[in-house]
């Protein structure tokens, strides 16, 4: 017994002289290293110290699943089966091939080992399922009620009946496209591209409940292109100050052609918003017209701004204040928001009036008369950061975008500018001229 144990303590230390020093694939077996102890086994034979060996511990079993042949009408076919991250076990049937089904099953595998496991069962539910928590999600005061009006339309007018039935996991990236391409024909870009947000927002609940690996609503490549849009209407002073004389409201008309408030916005504003001193409005209110209910809420940026106002206004502004309280509405009966009633308000009455004495004046809304501000601000000379502001518009770039023809005769100006400032001198004859250097 002696001489077995010393041939295998011989062997052992032949063995670790000849382990490598790099890292072999079964190096992540062995666990750790222990010396033996003087003992007796069964306590009859002594046990001699064997210096260092090997504790060798149970790698851990992976589970992967199984996949069973089976026959079926068409041939042989294989069915995998493994277990879901819940315990429960699942099994997909129909592969043709042994290959196929190794591939899926170590597909799930890797999924099930990143958590980035999809039960294809849970995928099989419709996309209406989601749409009642999104829109949820959307209700005031998480947005705007304009807005949130303007997606649940979306969604019931051009959404539902094409996918609120459809299960999420049988939707195709061509199909979204196919939809898009349809509907492009017959609405205009902004409703196309509303309708499809609106599919997209839908199906990224149901990838945040894990129930989709992908949005094929998301990164639809080809989209309606920019339209020429509709043609913005800048009124002159003079056909300004003819629209006010023919109005009921000519304070109300003076307020949107100089200083660019949205009809919410002046509508929205009370006496204790009004800066007398210093001829300033304070908007902090916004009062929307939806169904035919006023809804009053914070502006479209939701950031409160100071808007100047001539001081020609001044007196007209006064006399809106005169007899009422702070919260007393400037426009109006001091109680209840003014109202634009489409064709037949007092405002489309105005604009045929002044047609009448001035036939140049065309066919415009109230909010034309914004355009019209920013046109005036500018031909007045005032610079992009200024009229940015004076319309809370986000930034700059946007007021530029949306404005961008009021700045053309900017270009000629800047020419002539530059022609005054170029000095004059003889360019020398030949068949390349060349500009000659200044003396």
């Amino acid at each position: 017994m002696r001489r077995e144990w010393s041939r295998a303590r011989s062997l052992h230390s032949r063995r670790r002289r000849r382990r490598p020093s790099t890292p072999t694939p079964f190096d992540d077996v062995f666990r750790h290293l222990s010396t033996s102890v003087v003992g007796r086994i069964d306590g009859l034979r002594p046990v001699f110290d064997t210096g260092p060996i090997l504790t060798i511990e149970p790698a851990r079993e992976v589970e992967m699943g199984s996949i069973t042949p089976y026959e079926s009408a068409k041939g042989r076919r294989y069915r995998v089966r493994y277990r879901k991250p819940d315990r429960t076990e699942a099994e997909k049937r129909g592969f043709t091939t042994m290959r196929e089904a190794k591939l899926y099953l170590s597909m799930v595998t890797v999924s099930k080992s990143k958590g980035e496991y999809i039960d294809p069962s849970s995928s099989r539910v419709p996309v209406r399922m989601f749409a009642d928590s999104w829109l949820r999600s959307k209700q005031p005061p998480m947005s705007k009620p304009s807005y949130y009006m303007t997606l649940e339309r979306a969604w019931k007018n051009h959404v539902a009946p094409v996918w609120a039935d459809r299960e999420i996991s049988s939707i195709r990236r061509s199909e979204v496209q196919d939809w898009v391409s349809d509907l492009a024909t017959q609405k205009s870009r902004t409703v196309v591209l509303r309708a499809l947000g609106v599919l997209a927002g839908i199906l990224d609940v149901a990838m945040d409940d894990r129930r989709l690996a992908s949005n094929p609503a998301r990164h639809v490549r080809n989209l309606p292109r920019h339209g020429p849009g509709k043609r913005r209407v800048y009124l002159s002073h003079d056909q300004v100050a003819t629209l006010a004389a023919c109005s009921a409201y000519p304070t109300l008309v003076l307020t949107l052609a100089y200083t660019g408030l949205r009809w919410g916005e002046a509508t929205g504003l009370r006496v204790r918003s009004v800066n007398r001193l210093r001829r300033r409005f304070v908007i902090e209110e916004n009062a929307v017209m939806i169904a035919y209910e006023i809804h009053v809420g914070t502006p479209k940026t939701h950031e409160k701004r100071s808007v100047p106002y001539p001081e020609r206004l001044a007196p007209m502004i006064d006399q809106a204040c005169a007899g009422k309280g702070p919260e007393g509405l400037l426009f109006g009966d001091e109680v209840n928001h003014m109202r634009n009633s489409g064709s037949k308000g007092w405002f489309a009455n105005a604009v045929r009036r002044a047609q009448e004495f001035d036939p140049s004046i065309p066919r415009l809304t109230p909010h034309d008369l914004r355009h019209t501000a920013a046109s005036l601000a500018i031909s007045s000379g005032a610079n992009v950061k200024a009229v940015q502001r004076m319309l809370g518009h986000a930034s700059a770039a946007m007021t530029l975008d949306t404005y961008a023809d009021l700045f053309d005769d900017d270009l000629d100006a800047v020419a002539t500018r530059l022609n005054d400032q170029m000095p004059l001198v003889a360019l020398p004859s030949g068949p390349q001229t060349r500009y000659a250097r200044p003396q």
